[in-house]
């Protein structure tokens, strides 16, 4: 399966002042995304410190089935996160669990 980049931003509805774990629908989005990692959609993914933006790693079909599945998340939803770019990725040195 492709491997992709996804970078999200953070959108207008995200409060600064506040912690990720402080964010409206945190728990909803953690868990949201506990299951893509479950189902081996995302395979790395963190925010980019510094930044207003979170590097994902992803195993998908196409770039249209990313952004399907991100639609589901309540942060996405609400505005907190919105995708930015994705990217097809060719892993040259190390290695992706499988």
């Amino acid at each position: 399966m492709p491997v992709y980049a996804v970078i999200n931003q953070r959108g207008s509805a995200y409060q600064k002042s506040l912690p990720l774990e402080g964010q409206v629908e945190w728990d909803a989005h953690a868990s949201f995304m506990d299951a893509l990692v479950e189902d081996g959609f995302v395979v790395l993914g963190g925010p980019l410190e510094g930044s207003d933006e979170v590097l994902l790693i992803v195993r998908a079909s196409s770039p249209e089935e990313i952004a399907s599945r991100f639609a589901l998340d309540p942060w996405h939803q609400k505005g907190l996160l919105h995708i930015g770019r994705i990217l097809p990725w060719t892993l040259r040195l190390g290695t992706l669990a499988a």
